[in-house]
């Protein structure tokens, strides 16, 4: 649960650490800021020496895409890791993709009568390009201000419910979403529900008895997330019937044949990404405990900042975010031009909502008041396994000294 943002949130202004810890802090502010310059983001994958022998044997099978040998070992290395049974997932060239195939297996192409689908205001925009890619129109519902997700029992009473094909719910950030709510949903309305579940690949494996279920759940393994293979992505479901329509999406509608017998796309993960996966798989505890590691550091320079109860990390959030919460847009403000000053990146990862993109600007919607708050107060922070208590304190030094700026 998200609980960091609420209506009586304490202004972040109030944080104050005593005199010689801001003391300390300060020592990490220089005017050589443009030359320590700090990404907001510096993904790690496997290096060569890791994927070696995985290449040699694509060198050796000559099969280097079509559900090849490797794609087939990673999805039943991630079935076992996911205590699914086999054929409980299939890898896609994109979360997108999988998002693309993971629709058309549950409920097709839009329709006249059911051209809508639901999904959140808040969040990444590859959300409502897949649901545009089926042919639906995107309706931005707001999500809860303690969970940032949807709400299933406020979408019964939905005014559009009648035309609506399809609901995406979003894992924010990592946060799995629970599977029961929506098999609720699912069978009180006979509307089809597909999970984005993004980052949240660390969440779900921690309790997949909670997140994984017959609601298929959609992960992206982009090199910004903690599981990555550069690009690509996974549609998980227990029921195994509704994966194997989506291998048939993702692959121009085949299945044990060359007859196209659905609608579909070409996103099928190519030997080289798979390749990728299997040695993250191997590092898999190691690159946890790095990303532990950092996220740890984070909180007690957060804490040393006085400012420990505006920071989500790890393991509350996907462990390739770092997130800082401002209590209001004009503070927002005031830590991205101290953030600028010091040449420290940040990111707003989902934008100003879905609703501020020119693409989607008129898509239709209902009030999304708790959208509007947390997209422009919710501030995303460098990322990295190698980010070094040294440049983390230099990060809370300086969104220490935004919070404190006179307005």
């Amino acid at each position: 649960m998200i609980t960091l943002l609420s209506n009586d949130a304490t202004n972040a202004n109030e944080a104050v650490a005593s005199g010689k810890e801001l003391e300390g802090l300060a020592g990490y502010r220089s005017a050589d800021a443009a030359a320590r310059s700090v990404p907001v983001m510096t993904p790690r994958l496997p290096s060569a020496e890791q994927l070696l022998p995985y290449l040699r044997r694509i060198d050796a099978s000559r099969i280097y895409t079509n559900f090849g040998p490797l794609v087939l070992e990673l999805e039943s290395r991630l079935c076992e890791l996911l205590e699914l049974p086999q054929k409980g997932l299939v890898t896609a060239s994109s979360g997108t993709a999988g998002l693309v195939g993971a629709i058309l297996a549950s409920t097709g192409r839009a329709t006249a009568p059911r051209p809508l689908a639901l999904m959140p205001g808040y969040t990444f925009v590859a959300t409502a390009v897949a649901a545009e890619e089926c042919g639906f129109r995107p309706y931005l519902c707001d999500i809860d201000l303690n969970t940032w997700m949807l709400d299933p029992a406020q979408l019964l009473t939905h005014p559009a419910l009648d035309q609506v094909g399809v609901v995406i719910p979003v894992a924010p950030y990592g946060v799995a979403v629970p599977q029961a709510p929506w098999l609720d949903f699912q069978e009180r309305t006979g509307i089809p529900v597909v999970i984005d579940g993004a980052a949240s690949f660390e969440a779900v494996c921690a309790d997949t008895r909670r997140f994984l279920g017959d609601v298929p759940v959609v992960m992206s393994f982009h090199a910004t997330k903690s599981f990555a293979t550069g690009e690509g992505g996974a549609v998980i479901c227990t029921d195994v019937d509704l994966i194997g329509r989506t291998a048939r999406a993702l692959n121009f509608g085949f299945q044990s044949s060359r007859e196209c017998r659905s609608a579909s796309i070409n996103g099928k993960l190519s030997e080289y990404h798979a390749a990728i996966g299997l040695a993250e798989l191997d590092g898999w505890h190691s690159k946890r405990q790095a990303f532990a590691a950092v996220a740890a550091n984070y909180r007690q320079a957060f804490e040393i900042a006085g400012l420990d109860g505006r920071l989500l990390s790890s393991p509350d959030i996907c462990s390739s975010y770092a997130l800082f919460c401002c209590s209001h847009p004009e503070q927002a403000e005031r830590v991205k031009l101290s953030l600028r000053s010091e040449g420290i990146e940040f990111r707003l990862w989902y934008g100003n909502g879905l609703h501020r993109h020119a693409h989607f600007a008129g898509s239709a919607r209902g009030r999304l008041a708790v959208t509007d708050h947390l997209a422009h107060c919710v501030i995303g922070l460098p990322m990295a396994l190698d980010l070094t208590f040294d440049v983390i304190n230099r990060i809370a030094a300086t969104v220490l000294e935004g919070t404190s700026l006179a307005p």
